[in-house]
C-alpha cells in the first residue's frame, strides 16, 4: 500500500471527498435519491475513484454494521465513516440508543453543572461505543454553537445551551467520553451558527456581530474543544462580515486558515458542512465551491453534489497553479493521521508503519446495544430536564375527549406509531386520537366539533423546516380550545422556546387576551414539557401527568386523522 505522497494527485484529492449514502442495505429503500448514492455508484466512488469517506443516514444499527464492513472491504485505504448522531446512534439508526437533544443537558446544567457534565460525558461515551460497534468511526458531534437566538430554525435544541460557558463545559465533557472509546469527534459549526434566524440548508445566513462579540460568545466553545483535543471542526455556511466581506466561512481563507488554524491553533481536520446545502450550492455551484473550500483550508469536502466532478475541478485547480500541490498534501497527511488514530484502537503498529491500512474491519458488535444502563441514562436525562405542572383529568368513557396531536408531517414521524405512549396512554383516559399536521393533514378548528382535549405538540428546530416557532395553526387550536374551555392539558415535546411562548401568551395569568378580549388566560391548565420526542420521552412525561401506565388493558387507541 503506497504512502500518502505516493498517491497520484487524483487519488489524493479523492481522499478529501466524503460521499453520502443510505444506511439501508438495498437500493429500493433509499429515501433521498438526489443525495444518496445507490450501490453501483457508491462502489464506483470507493473502488474506482478512491474517495476517503462515507456519511450514512437511515436504516437499522444492524444494517449499518453490515454495510460499513462491505464498504471498508471495497476501499484500498480505510474509510472514515461518519454519521450525524448528535443525539446518539439511535437518532439516525433504529435499535440504538436515542438521547434527548443536547439542550436537555443545558437545562440540567442551570441547576447542577457537575451532574450535567457527567451526563454529557456518559452520552459521548455511549454514542461513540455504539457507533464504533457498527463501523462508524467518525461522530459528527458535538454541536458547539451557542443558541442564544430562540428563533434559530436549524440549531435550536441541537445546541448544548445558550451561553458560551455552559456550551464549552458540556461539549468538552461529551468529547472526553467519546475519546475514551476511540471515535473521532467534530466541533460544529465554526465559527458559530447559534445566533441566526435563517436555515443554511436553504439560504445563506448573515452573522452581523463584530470581532469582539465573536470572541466573547461564538468562539470560546470552539477554543475549549480545540484545547480538549477535538479531532475535526466542521465549518458553517455563514456570511460573517467581521471576518470576511467576500466569502462565507466555509470558503473563507481568513476564517479557516487565518482564524481557526493560525490564531486558535487547530491542527486537526477541517471539514465543510454539506456542500449540497442551499447556502453554498445556490451561489457558487458544486465545482467552484469545492475549489474555494480547499483554497480556504478545508481538508474534507462533505457531500459534494457531483463527487467525481468536484475531484476533477480541484485537480484542475492544482494543475493550473490556482492551488499549490502542498495544500493538497497537507490535507492528505492530516487525513492519514486521523485514520491512524481510529485504527489505533485495533492495536496496529506505530505511525511510521502503514500496516494499519491492511487491518480488516472489525466484526459487528451488538453487545453495546443491549446494555440497560444506556437506557437508564436516557431516562435520567429526560426526567431531570422535563417540566410537569398539574395532572390531566380523565374523560368519561361515555363522553370521550380528543387527544389532539400536532406535528410537522404525519407521514414523517419516527416517534409516533400505534403503540406510542403519546397515543396509547391518553387512550386509557378516554381521549381519542386526532392527528393534525402542517402538510397534507392540516385542519383548522371548528367550534361546533370541539370537546375536552389533551393537546400534544411536537415542535423543534430541524433542517429544511425554515422555522421552529409556534405556527398560526397551533395558535388557532389553542385559542379555540381556551375559548370553549375545553383545554384539559397541554404537552410540548421538543422546543423550550415554544413552551415559553405558550406559557406567556396562554397559560400565564398575566397573559394578554386577544384584541377582542375573547381568549382568557388559563393559568390552571395542566401542562408538561420534554426536550425529547422519542418513545422514552413520551412515556416519561405523560405518566407523571397522570395518564396511566403503558400497555395497560384498553389502551388500543381510536384513530382519526384530519384531512382536507
Amino acid at each position: 500500500m503506497p504512502s500518502p505522497d505516493a498517491l497520484s494527485l487524483e487519488e489524493q484529492v479523492a481522499q478529501m471527498v466524503v460521499v453520502r449514502t443510505s444506511g439501508h442495505l438495498f437500493d429500493h429503500e433509499i429515501r433521498y435519491p438526489a443525495w444518496e448514492a445507490d450501490r453501483a455508484t457508491l462502489h464506483h466512488y470507493i473502488a474506482d475513484l478512491g474517495v476517503g469517506g462515507v456519511i450514512l443516514l437511515g436504516g437499522s444499527a444492524a444494517e449499518v454494521g453490515l454495510k460499513t464492513q462491505e464498504l471498508q472491504t471495497l476501499a484500498s485505504v480505510p474509510l472514515l465513516i461518519a454519521a450525524d448522531i448528535e443525539e446518539g446512534v439511535g437518532q439516525r439508526f433504529s435499535g440504538a440508543t436515542w438521547f434527548p437533544p443536547p439542550m436537555a443537558l443545558a437545562e440540567i446544567a442551570k441547576r447542577d453543572l457537575p451532574q450535567a457534565e457527567a451526563y454529557a460525558e456518559a452520552m459521548g461515551a455511549v454514542t461513540a461505543e455504539e457507533a464504533l460497534a457498527i463501523g462508524l468511526n467518525w461522530v459528527l458531534a458535538p454541536v458547539a454553537d451557542v443558541n442564544n437566538n430562540p428563533e434559530n430554525p436549524v440549531i435550536n435544541v441541537r445546541a448544548f445551551g445558550d451561553t458560551p460557558e455552559i456550551v464549552a463545559a458540556l461539549t468538552t465533557a461529551f468529547v472526553r467520553g467519546a475519546q475514551r472509546q476511540g471515535a473521532l469527534t467534530t466541533a460544529k459549526h465554526f465559527p458559530g451558527h447559534g445566533d441566526t434566524a435563517v436555515d443554511s440548508h436553504l439560504e445563506l445566513p448573515i452573522l452581523p456581530h463584530d470581532s469582539q462579540r465573536l470572541q466573547q460568545v461564538e468562539l470560546p466553545p470552539f477554543q475549549a474543544l480545540i484545547e480538549a483535543g477535538v479531532d475535526t471542526v466542521m465549518t458553517a455556511h455563514l456570511m460573517i462580515p467581521a471576518l470576511d466581506l467576500q466569502y462565507p466561512a466555509t470558503l473563507s481563507d481568513r476564517t479557516l486558515t487565518g482564524l481557526l488554524r493560525e490564531k486558535m491553533g487547530f491542527t486537526g481536520l477541517i471539514v465543510t458542512d454539506a456542500l449540497v446545502m442551499g447556502a453554498i450550492a445556490r451561489t457558487y455551484g458544486p465545482y467552484e465551491a469545492a475549489v474555494l473550500a480547499v483554497e480556504a483550508g478545508a481538508d474534507i469536502l462533505l457531500m459534494p453534489q457531483d463527487p467525481e466532478g468536484c475531484i476533477k475541478a480541484v485537480v484542475e485547480a492544482v494543475t493550473t497553479g490556482r492551488i499549490p500541490p502542498e495544500r493538497i498534501a497537507e490535507s492528505v497527511e492530516r487525513l492519514w493521521r486521523a485514520k491512524q488514530r481510529v485504527a489505533s484502537r485495533l492495536s496496529v503498529p506505530p505511525e511510521s508503519c502503514h500496516a494499519w491500512e491492511h487491518i480488516p474491519p472489525p466484526p459487528i458488535q451488538l453487545d453495546p446495544f443491549l446494555r440497560p444502563e444506556s437506557q437508564r441514562l436516557v431516562a435520567d436525562i429526560l426526567a431531570h430536564s422535563m417540566t410537569v405542572a398539574g395532572q390531566v383529568p380523565s374523560c368519561d368513557p361515555q363522553h370521550p375527549g380528543d387527544n389532539l396531536i400536532l406535528v410537522d408531517s404525519v407521514v414523517d414521524c419516527p416517534f409516533l406509531n400505534r403503540t406510542a405512549p403519546a397515543i396509547a396512554l391518553p387512550a386509557q383516559a378516554h381521549y381519542q386520537l386526532q392527528l393534525v399536521d402542517h402538510q397534507g393533514c392540516q385542519r383548522w378548528p371548528q367550534v361546533d366539533s370541539l370537546r375536552p382535549t389533551l393537546m400534544q405538540i411536537f415542535l423543534r428546530g430541524n433542517p429544511f423546516r425554515g422555522s421552529a416557532t409556534v405556527s398560526p395553526l397551533i395558535q388557532a387550536w389553542i385559542e379555540a380550545l381556551l375559548q370553549a374551555q375545553y383545554l384539559n392539558g397541554l404537552v410540548i415535546y421538543g422546543s423550550p422556546y415554544a413552551l415559553d411562548y405558550l406559557k406567556t401568551h396562554y397559560l400565564n395569568s398575566a397573559a394578554r387576551p386577544s384584541a377582542d378580549n375573547a381568549i382568557p388566560a388559563s393559568p390552571d391548565t395542566p401542562y408538561g414539557f420534554s426536550y425529547g420526542q422519542m418513545i422514552a420521552a413520551q412515556a416519561g412525561l405523560l405518566t407523571p401527568l397522570g395518564l396511566g401506565v403503558p400497555n395497560a388493558p384498553g389502551a388500543r387507541p381510536q384513530i382519526s386523522a384530519f384531512t382536507d
